[in-house]
């Protein structure tokens, strides 16, 4: 009987267990490095350790991670579903050595685990290895193909591969190194291009990569040297899609354990039969398999639907699955529901998929609803740009006549949708060559990107109006997004940490139990990035001491900040922060007042006054994430944070505006928990399991724990895994405010709030502000009464707006007077009456209705009022209707507006336009008998 996918990945940790490895739970979907879009690899939470700027307590790992390849460099989206083997998310099993074993170890361990009985047991007779056959002037990888030979490979199924497929690289610089893979023989019905005798290494789909060992042994420096690691490392990947179809003798990944039961629920939700001769049918439903895992781990970690970044990526998942249920004939919820299947399905390695079940559906729920929307949307934007194509080839076919004026007076009785199908039918009534009606891709791209229409329901759309499909120019839209895209995300050029850092000890912090520290030696001095021995007075550097009491900037917290002195109590330097350049290791940014040796002695003392407001803010973030999720839901997670002297930030998940009272809430609640003056309990060295399964303490995201944690209690209230520093007790705090409740992105909201003296500060400067209010408003006896204030305000609003109305009033009638003799100013031009006057301080309105009362006057003629306010021009045209097939008014407001610095358009009645320029707007009124003329000569 075969190994199921959960038995699979099991046995693969436990082989590398037996063997020394580490088993690291895998990291978020979400890595920490910002200069990737989502974990796409098993060594993403590796990359520091490799690059020397993280140590840890091991030096051999092995983890099943969660990947995710729909954006960006590596993007596998169009082909999901329709080959065997493309996924958006997956899994990839690895090891890893930080500096251990080498080449000789990975080729022995994963031949053992493949061939043994014991393990995987797969026919030697059916597996082939790549190795670097050398370019570049980079030499063949002999080493690995001797190792592969010493392991039993015979040397026929040994095959050199170029820098495409068997070199990889961090980046432009850093770690780097040869790799070697192993394939796996699918046998002829694999192969996609029906090939009965092909031979390795052909590329039909019959050999399959299972793994990949990476061997990095190279530091590649800016100058593009490669210079041999001192510690070469160890990184390798084996899919487990791709292992357990091969594991469990089946051609797809998507007909494995993994998927089946996915695909069976995708049926049963569309009530589809699973038809493997439906090619179409069989796509679909692959696709809204793998979509849902995607999807549902993404959420899981914190992504949300939204217009940019990751929850865009995300959305056009989503979509993509509503779209091929649709085309099943599904309507309703879907991929909401497949959220169950996959939870079931997966839950056993990921726990915390049940958990988060009921959160998932609901995000899901409202994205597909919202997506019902799109579809209306959408189509109403695309009905606009039909609507507007046709005008335009109306205008371009006025000069050829063909009784258009007749026409366009017809269609503009009528309501869009019939505008079209009538403007639609005179064209294709007209003779050949009739006018080629083109979608333009730009405009369709938009429909795409901006609102979420699927390419092929947008394409459909054009074809049934019977316009052509620009596919250029929707491809020229599509690539500058995508190098907007990779410009937003740049991947993987992170640089080495310096060599003056990565070869210090860690420093011992003292900061938890102390503010100062006497006797700490002088390790290094860094300035301008390189090491110097000495930092002279007047000089910036950063120096690195053996202990200290200085917290460095991590989670949130900024570092300390404070001095170091000599044994006389002298000044030596002001340190301004303090931050961890390499994992450990503690760099103090100083300004040095005296000159300061590597070798030094010196006490270093932190600004205790500083150091409590910071402690103050640090406390109050850990109460108000419990409020959060006690008030909003256990949904919130925080979402990134900043701590420092002034105030606190503090970012959440949460799916709207935190309502008035639910902030009055949270802030009662908050303040309370101070009032208890509960002490706030640090529990050191705690494993992570008993931390998170028997403490329940939070895993705060994007931060790195290794296997003993440091566990922040206060009371029953909140419990959190914590490296900050923070206050004896909650009444410590002394007050918190709330300030700000805010959006950072869709799906993320911030909050900012202040404690301790600053809260004092601000209730002053409140208290000052409401009494004078209170003093101008006349209510100062009774400004304590809240609902008194409101209403005096209130009052004081109305009688500002019927002064305002009253204001306006009088000007529209100002106005209005000085134009009653305005048609006899009137000048004829071409035999048509042109009247153009400024009419300062009146609103756009005001000036509308002072067109249409002027043309009325004139009976048959063209009206253009312009008017100067706050530095902006406003300039509108009416022209009477017997004469828009003469002059438009939307030609009229083009030239004129350009004599002010502006630009605007309209109706051929009706046109308006603004303007920078107020000096130019007299002659630029003054020209419009000009330009009409200009526009009606020879009509």
């Amino acid at each position: 009987m075969s190994l199921t996918g959960s038995q699979i990945r099991q046995r693969f940790l436990d082989y590398f267990a037996s063997k020394g490895h580490r088993i690291v739970h895998s990291s978020s979907l979400i890595p920490p490095d910002e200069t990737l879009l989502f974990t796409n690899a098993g060594m993403n939470q590796f990359k520091d350790v490799f690059l020397g700027v993280d140590k840890r307590d091991y030096s051999r790992a092995t983890t099943s991670q969660k990947c995710v390849r729909a954006g960006g460099k590596h993007n596998d989206l169009e082909n999901v579903g329709f080959t065997n083997r493309h996924h958006t998310f997956f899994e990839m099993l690895g090891n890893f050595s930080f500096g251990d074993y080498f080449k000789q170890d990975a080729i022995a361990y994963a031949w053992e685990l493949i061939t043994s009985k014991e393990w995987f047991a797969l026919p030697k007779e059916k597996l082939y290895v790549t190795i670097f056959q050398g370019e570049k002037g980079i030499a063949r990888d002999d080493e690995a193909e001797r190792y592969w030979m010493d392991v039993g490979v015979p040397k026929e199924r040994i095959f050199g591969m170029g820098m495409k497929d068997n070199f990889w690289a961090m980046g432009d610089t850093g770690p780097c190194g040869p790799c070697s893979e192993m394939h796996y023989d699918m046998g002829v019905a694999a192969s996609d291009a029906g090939h009965t005798d092909c031979k390795f290494p052909c590329e039909c789909g019959r050999y399959v990569e299972i793994w990949n060992l990476v061997f990095m042994q190279f530091d590649r420096d800016a100058s593009g040297t490669l210079n041999p690691l001192p510690k070469p490392s160890i990184d390798t990947g084996m899919g487990l899609e791709r292992i357990a179809a091969v594991l469990q003798g089946v051609i797809s990944n998507y007909e494995t354990d993994l998927f089946t039961p996915l695909i069976a629920k995708a049926a049963e939700l569309t009530g589809m039969k699973q038809d493997t001769n439906d090619a179409r049918r069989t796509a679909s439903l692959r696709i809204i398999a793998d979509h849902s895992r995607a999807s549902t781990f993404l959420i899981s970690d914190g992504v949300l639907p939204a217009n940019e970044g990751r929850g865009y990526v995300l959305r056009k998942i989503l979509r993509r699955g509503i779209r091929h249920g649709v085309m099943l004939g599904h309507d309703g919820l879907l991929m909401t529901y497949m959220v169950d299947a996959v939870a079931a399905t997966m839950g056993d390695a990921y726990p915390e998929l049940r958990d988060k079940v009921p959160q998932i559906k609901r995000i899901l729920e409202r994205e597909e609803q919202a997506f019902a929307h799109t579809i209306r949307v959408g189509s109403d934007q695309a009905e606009d740009v039909f609507d507007e194509q046709l005008q335009s080839i109306f205008d371009a076919l006025r000069n050829e006549d063909f009784g258009i004026q007749e026409i366009q007076e017809k269609l503009d009785t009528l309501s869009r949708s019939a505008r079209i199908e009538q403007a639609l039918a005179y064209l294709r009534s007209l003779p050949d060559p009739k006018p080629e009606l083109i979608f333009p891709g730009e405009k369709a791209f938009k429909l795409y990107d901006t609102f979420g229409l699927p390419l092929d329901f947008i394409i459909d759309a054009i074809r049934d109006r019977g316009f052509k499909f620009d596919q250029a120019g929707f491809d020229s839209a599509m690539q500058e997004q995508r190098e907007k895209a990779r410009a937003s995300w740049k991947g993987g050029s992170k640089a080495t940490a310096s060599p003056v850092y990565r070869e210090l000890e860690r420093t011992t912090f003292e900061g938890y139990s102390q503010t100062a520290s006497s006797g700490c030696e002088v390790l290094a001095i860094v300035r301008e990035g390189a090491g110097v021995q000495e930092l002279q007075a007047g000089q910036e550097g950063e120096i690195v001491l053996d202990h200290t009491p200085f917290y460095a900037d991590s989670g949130g917290q900024v570092g300390d900040v404070g001095w170091f002195y000599d044994s006389s109590r002298t000044v030596l330097a002001e340190v301004r922060g303090c931050v961890m350049p390499v994992q450990g290791v503690r760099a103090h940014r100083v300004s040095a007042k005296q000159p300061i040796h590597v070798g030094d002695r010196l006490e270093a003392v932190v600004n205790t006054d500083v150091r409590r407001s910071i402690t103050r803010n640090h406390t109050a973030t850990h109460l108000l994430h419990a409020a959060l999720r006690d008030i909003l839901g256990k949904h919130v997670k925080q979402a990134g944070s900043l701590v420092d002297p002034s105030k606190l930030r503090f970012d959440f998940s949460h799916f709207t505006g935190v309502a008035d009272e639910e902030l009055q809430d949270i802030e009662d609640m908050v303040n309370k928990e101070v009032l208890k003056n509960e002490r706030v309990q640090v529990i050191a060295d705690v494993p992570i399991d008993v931390a998170v399964n028997e403490y329940k303490a939070m895993a705060l995201f994007g931060e790195k724990y290794g296997d003993k944690v440091r566990v922040i209690k206060i009371g029953d209230f909140s419990t959190e895994l914590c490296g900050g520093i923070h206050t004896g007790a909650t009444g410590e705090i002394g007050l918190v405010k709330l300030l700000h409740e805010s959006s950072v992105s869709s799906g993320v909201r911030r909050l900012e709030a202040i404690t301790g003296e600053s809260s004092l500060r601000h209730f002053r400067q409140d208290h000052s502000i409401v009494a004078t209010a209170g003093e101008l408003l006349g209510t100062s006896g009774a400004v304590q009464d809240e609902d008194a204030f409101r209403r005096a305000l209130m009052q004081r609003e109305d009688e500002i707006k019927k002064l305002r109305r009253e204001l306006e009033q009088a000007r529209m009638k100002s106005a209005s007077a000085s134009m009653a003799s305005a048609s006899d100013e009137a000048k004829t031009v071409n035999g048509i009456k042109v009247l153009a006057r400024r009419v300062d301080n009146l609103d756009r309105g005001q000036m509308r209705v002072l067109v249409d009362n002027l043309r009325n006057k004139l009976g048959s003629g063209v009206v253009v009022l312009g008017s100067a306010q706050d530095g902006k021009v406003a300039l509108i045209v009416g022209v009477t209707k017997d004469l828009t097939a003469r002059v438009q008014a939307g030609k009229i407001i083009g030239e004129v507006a350009k004599k002010v610095g502006g630009s605007g358009g309209g109706r051929p009645d009706m046109a308006e336009a603004g303007g920078k320029d107020p000096e130019q707007l007299d002659a630029a009124l003054g020209a419009v008998p000009q330009v009409v003329e200009s526009l009606t000569s020879g009509s």
